[in-house]
């Protein structure tokens, strides 16, 4: 049999290319406005349709629902209901929806280092606590240890560090020896810029809960890449 006839007779969906390379087909999934960063958005775990459009404030509601139709027809995104007494529709990535991840944090590192990146755009919750995987010197995070907390809104994250490896989780802040409170754009200039966390709480961009020297060590802990010359 010939390799062109495998696919033979089915009802294949309309490609937008004529390319049998495998990026050429990760296009044709994510390919489309919004639709890698709806997988974004659900790095982290479900999500309920107004989460996933508050993390995307650009998107209207119509284009929202034809690309999560879309994932979840290609297989990456799957509808859920959560149990009582939350009684909810959630979308989720399926298992082979979230081995994307390492590509979406690739392909953020990356575009990070363009004179073109601008801090001050709007930044999602999800999208702050993925950067802080991107961003996180291994040099920096060896030797240090340690589990902090923020509450972004109605939203609460664990974010622990470890033998260089830093864990997120949503929910509970149990266990956290600080904890930092406001929305992603508060706190860039601390996390990912030279500004020191006392001068932030000072001029009240944030608040911090808890162990603010532990807080300070945990910022130092990252850096936006350098940018690309010429």
């Amino acid at each position: 049999m010939k390799l062109e006839n495998i696919t033979e007779g089915r009802n294949k969906p309309k490609r937008w290319y004529d390319d049998a390379c495998g990026t050429a087909l990760a296009l044709e999934f994510v390919g489309e406005r919004w639709a890698l960063l709806i997988v974004r958005e659900l790095l982290l775990g479900p999500r309920r349709f107004g989460e996933i459009r508050a993390g995307l404030p650009g998107i209207s509601a119509n284009v929202l629902t034809q690309r999560l139709a879309g994932l979840e027809a290609d297989g990456i995104v799957v509808r859920e209901k959560l149990a009582p007494p939350a009684n909810v529709q959630v979308y989720a990535l399926t298992a082979w929806g979230r081995e994307a991840e390492p590509v979406v944090m690739a392909l953020g590192q990356w575009a990070l280092r363009s004179p073109r990146h601008d801090p001050s755009l709007p930044f999602s919750r999800v999208s702050l606590l993925l950067a802080l995987r991107m961003m996180l010197l291994p040099e920096r995070a060896a030797g240090w240890a340690g589990r902090i907390g923020f509450r972004l809104g109605e939203e609460t994250y664990a974010v622990a560090v470890e033998n260089g490896a830093l864990d997120i989780a949503r929910g509970s802040l149990s266990g956290v020896e600080a904890v930092f409170i406001g929305e992603p754009n508060d706190f860039l200039p601390v996390l990912f810029g030279p500004m020191p966390l006392a001068m932030a709480l000072a001029e009240g961009r944030f608040a911090v809960e808890g162990d603010v020297a532990r807080a300070a060590a945990f910022a130092g802990l990252f850096l936006l890449p350098p940018k690309v010359v010429g």
